[in-house]
Parts: structure tokens; C-alpha cells; sequence
């Protein structure tokens, strides 16, 4: 390492203490999602044309992430790994996505980890042995005493609400429930019952990386109250200083919630 890259690392590592003083006391989110952009235009960046390693990168940068979340006290982080839109990538880079995918539920459920894993999104549209490995690391997991995980994994928040709204139908039907009986009680916490996230606090904070500003279909429901944090940085060369950012400016932010 350079004196010059050692000097800006060095000045990196004072500049995170002095944010994470400045969190001492603050009012932290509960729920954190993150929208973990930019893996291909990184790998494009430094000259590669296979931009599964950009995606591999950024599969390693989640447990660091993880670590950040427990040193703040966060209770459930939601991952957005894979869209439904990003189903129709060419076969080639989304085998090797869905890979990298079975790998890191793989990891973040191997004996040692505390974290509990939730597979949300419509699995059915995903091959077999990506939806088994999911699977498996969810119920290798449950129990677990530390934060709930949410691995987003052929999601589309439309599609979630769509099947929130079809459980609750089915849910009708079975108790014998008449439809204008069901128009006349229905109340918007219904639907949120039958939602992916259900059980779990709305998120507080959603995090995204590469410089995009857009929601990308990402917890429509659930994010009606959140609040949101943009950075420029491709997510494989996301820090703990970024987090630590993005916590200062939630931290900053006078909640009203409509009042």
C-alpha cells in the first residue's frame, strides 16, 4: 500500500469513529432495506467483461453488511437480490446470478451465523434448486437469536401485493366469507397480514447504491413511511463509512408520518 492510500485509509477509519459518536443516542431504524445496485456497471468500471464477478464482489460485501447492521441494533434487514424483471437477463448471466445467489444463502446459514433467513418473492418463478436452497437456509435458520433476514429473490412488489390479495381472498373463501361481507370489513392491515414482510416492522430506512434514485418496484407496501438514502457508490465498494452516512442522514430526519 501506498503513503498516500494509507494516509486516505487511515483518515477513512477517524472519519467512521467520529460518525459513529455522533450515533450515540440517536434514533436508529428497526428495518433496514438495501437495494444493492451497481455489481455489472463496477465490473464494467475496472474492465471486465464478465460482470458475474461484479456480482460476486458484491455477494461478498453482505455479511460485512450484516456486521454493520447488528453493531447499530438493527432488527431486520431486507436484501433486494434478484427482481422479477431481472429474471429476463440473458441465461448466462442470470445462471450465474442465481449461483451466487444459492451461494450466499449458503454462507449467511452455515452453523456460527445468527442471523435468521426469510426467502421472500415468488419462488415458484425461480429454478428448483435455487428455490430448495432458499428454502433450506430459511428452516436451518429459524430460531436463530439475531436479526431477521430478508433474501428478496424473484420479487416484484406488485407481484407481493397481487399475492397478498389472493392469500386474503383464499382466506375468505375458506371461512366462508361472502364477497360484500369481505368489501364491507375490509381493512388495509388485512392485506398487510398476507404481505412477504408480515410479522415484521415496515422498513424505516431504504438504502440505495450506484446513484440511482428509484424504488425499482422494491417494498411498495411497506415502504409508504420510509425514508430513503441514495449514494453514487457502485455497491462492491460500499463501506461501513457509507452506512454510517446513511444512518447520520435517517438520524437527522424529523419523522411526522402524515402529521
Amino acid at each position: 500500500m501506498g503513503v498516500r492510500a494509507w494516509v486516505r485509509e487511515r483518515l477513512t477509519v477517524l472519519y467512521e469513529h467520529r460518525i459513529a459518536r455522533s450515533l450515540t443516542g440517536a434514533d436508529l431504524p428497526r428495518h433496514v432495506g438495501v437495494i444493492m445496485d451497481g455489481n455489472r456497471r463496477w465490473a464494467r468500471a475496472i474492465g471486465l467483461e464478465d460482470v458475474a464477478h461484479g456480482h460476486r464482489r458484491g455477494a461478498e460485501k453482505i455479511v460485512d453488511l450484516l456486521g454493520w447492521c447488528d453493531d447499530a441494533g438493527v432488527q431486520v434487514v431486507t436484501l433486494f437480490l434478484l427482481s422479477t424483471d431481472n429474471l429476463g437477463r440473458p441465461e448466462p448471466e442470470l445462471s450465474a446470478l442465481l449461483s451466487i445467489i444459492e451461494d450466499v444463502a449458503t454462507d449467511l446459514s452455515r452453523p456460527g451465523r445468527r442471523w435468521q433467513l426469510r426467502a421472500m418473492g415468488a419462488l415458484e418463478l425461480l429454478p428448483a434448486e435455487t428455490a430448495a436452497v432458499l428454502k433450506k437456509a430459511e428452516e436451518d435458520t429459524r430460531g436463530r437469536p439475531g436479526a431477521s433476514v430478508n433474501l428478496a429473490v424473484g420479487y416484484g412488489g406488485r407481484q407481493e401485493i397481487a399475492d397478498a390479495v389472493r392469500s386474503l381472498l383464499a382466506e375468505h373463501a375458506g371461512r366462508g366469507t361472502t364477497l360484500p361481507e369481505l368489501v364491507e370489513a375490509l381493512e388495509v392491515d388485512h392485506i398487510a397480514e398476507h404481505l412477504y414482510t408480515r410479522g415484521q416492522p415496515d422498513p424505516d430506512l431504504v438504502i440505495r447504491t450506484s446513484g440511482e434514485q428509484r424504488l425499482s418496484g422494491f417494498l411498495l407496501w411497506q415502504t409508504a413511511n420510509a425514508e430513503f438514502h441514495f449514494t453514487d457508490v457502485y455497491w462492491p465498494d460500499f463501506r461501513r463509512v457509507d452506512f454510517l452516512r446513511a444512518l447520520r442522514d435517517y438520524a437527522a430526519r424529523h419523522r411526522r408520518f402524515g402529521s
